[in-house]
């Protein structure tokens, strides 16, 4: 009998293992489909698989924690417009809205019924960010919803396998770039086609005719990994508080993290209201990115799904910039978002220390352009395009930061063949920023320094959405801070942090990405460490004998 059931046990492994690859490859035919470099370049998606409770059982190791994480949210409200009994095959279910999606417009949620023989078993759902859907633009100027593009509540995109041309030419004629975002629309309907396909013949491999069973084995042995892992640390309440830079005023985020016997709950009372500009939250992304932040101190090594999500619950009180109300603008709220793993790492670093990093630049520093070319010379919008790039990320208690890496997003820098290739914009500079690591026994890790010239002659806007430039990451147990965002260009003009700002004909833009803090007593570095930094270029002379006490010599 225990050899049966370890027998069983084992399957049970396997065909939730295959249920991950399953999702992986939905995601991958995202990748290799979308039109947006922001997607097939850099992996601004999500993808997953859910009961037909709205469960999500497994997303794929693609993907960004924003958009996985608040996408279990919208697979709800999805099932709250559309019943399964309504479902019928072919069809396909569309929003963008940022209450009930991701969190801002230009994300796009879909998801489609998938049935194995004729019978309903699953959902399969997936996200990806479009570039540009009409409005304003992708920037945090707007001082509501409405100013940033195109809504779309809850739809059809596809009623019994045909697609609603109605609502494709609607969003064709609300955006700047029509041929790309129908084109996305399709690659995240193909996304999900593949999905639907791959676990039909999965089912049929492990002969299943219903998901119920392995969801039930999914959700209870992840969540009692997680309540196994929150019953080693101890009990009790830690905050932290932290200060950014806002749009025209500082934010302060404030968190409580209480670690109880069957959960954790993370508290956001004190934060400052919410801002007239678009770096609002809503509380789906806020909770997305804290249960991440959660995530990799608590149970790094467990999947994630419905059942390793239930013991993290997340509050934010009405009317606060993590949890803002409809209809405040909210393109921008990556930017606040994503400082959420560094709230709670500061919460956490009080009990496990051991196991958090220091702050890092954490934010996007997306770049967004749009402008004419010269060979669209009629069109006022001859491109829009955002480039991902990023700062350093805070050190870790054994290790250092990494430079130049998009944690907690995950998303990976544009390269700049592409951005070239697809935008008259010319990098005449984009390398390591030399000095930019916060000092420590563990230092952080390095921002980027990138120059920027339009490669036409005509003048480019930019869309300015950036952090860090007033408050640095922080250091901690005597380790430096990161050094500051900087945005200006090469003749000496300072530029504003957030907002949208011309970029002068034969003028190039300097950005300098932020570096991570350091962590510990920057004279307790090993030399060895501090003589490969200085050999590498990422630490000058001076900066090694003031900050290390070093000189080249000595180092090495």
């Amino acid at each position: 009998m225990a050899r049966s059931n370890t027998l069983s046990q084992i399957h049970t492994q396997i065909m939730w293992n295959r249920l991950i690859a399953v999702v992986e490859e939905q995601a991958q035919t995202l990748i290799r489909t979308a039109f947006s470099p922001i997607v097939r370049e850099c992996g601004d998606l999500s993808a997953g698989v859910f009961d037909l409770r709205g469960r999500m059982l497994a997303q794929a190791v693609t993907g960004t924690p924003g958009h996985v994480n608040s996408m279990a949210e919208s697979v709800r409200h999805f099932l709250r417009h559309f019943p399964v009994e309504t479902m019928e095959e072919g069809d396909i279910y569309i929003t963008n809205d940022p209450w009930m999606g991701t969190g801002h417009l230009n994300d796009f949620v879909l998801t489609t019924p998938c049935f194995h023989h004729g019978k309903l078993v699953a959902l399969l759902s997936c996200t990806s960010h479009l570039m540009d859907i009409g409005g304003i633009g992708f920037g945090p100027d707007g001082t509501d919803v409405f100013m940033e593009g195109l809504y779309i509540p809850m739809l059809k995109l596809a009623e019994r396998g045909q697609m609603n041309q109605t609502l494709l030419a609607m969003i064709r004629a609300n955006t700047r770039l029509p041929v790309d975002t129908e084109g996305d629309v399709y690659s995240l309907a193909a996304c999900n086609d593949v999905g639907c396909k791959r676990l039909s013949e999965m089912m049929d491999e492990f002969r299943l005719d219903s998901l119920d069973d392995l969801a039930e084995h999914i959700i209870h042995h992840s969540r009692e990994a997680v309540l196994a892992e929150i019953a080693r640390l101890p009990k009790g309440s830690w905050t932290h508080r932290m200060r950014i830079d806002g749009f025209d005023q500082p934010i302060d985020l404030h968190a409580t993290v209480t670690v109880s016997e069957k959960s954790i709950h993370v508290a956001y009372d004190g934060t400052s209201p919410a801002s007239s500009k678009g770096i609002n939250v809503p509380i789906a992304y806020t909770t997305a990115y804290t249960c991440f932040g959660l995530g990799c101190v608590v149970a790094a090594q467990i999947p994630n799904n419905a059942g390793s999500l239930e013991p993290l619950t997340v509050s934010a009180p009405p009317g606060t910039i993590l949890n803002a109300p409809y209809p405040l603008p909210v393109s921008s709220r990556h930017i606040t978002g994503q400082m959420l793993p560094d709230m709670v790492f500061g919460c956490l670093r009080q009990v496990v220390p051991e196991r958090v990093p220091a702050e890092g630049t954490s934010c996007l520093y997306n770049m967004t352009f749009r402008g004419p070319s010269a060979d669209k010379p009629d069109s006022k919008y001859g491109f829009a395009v955002t480039i991902t790039s990023n700062g350093g990320t805070g050190a870790r208690p054994a290790k250092d930061g990494l430079s130049a890496t998009a944690y907690p997003s995950g998303v990976r820098g544009t390269p700049v063949e592409i951005a070239e290739s697809v935008t008259p914009l010319l990098f005449w500079r984009k390398e390591l920023r030399a000095d930019s690591a916060g000092a420590g026994h563990t230092r952080g890790g390095l921002g980027q320094i990138i120059e920027i010239e339009s490669a036409d002659g005509l003048p480019v806007e930019l869309l300015a959405a950036f952090d860090r430039i007033d408050h640095p990451p922080r250091g901690r147990e005597g380790g430096g801070d990161g050094a500051s965002g900087t945005v200006g260009l090469a003749s000496g003009l300072v530029m504003k942090g957030k907002g949208s700002q011309m970029v002068p004909p034969g003028e190039r833009l300097i950005i300098q990405t932020p570096g991570g803090a350091g962590i510990g007593d920057p004279n307790t570095r090993p030399r060895d460490q501090v003589a490969a930094d200085l050999r590498d270029g990422l630490v000058s002379a001076e900066a090694a004998a003031r900050l290390y006490g070093a000189t080249a010599a000595a180092a090495e």
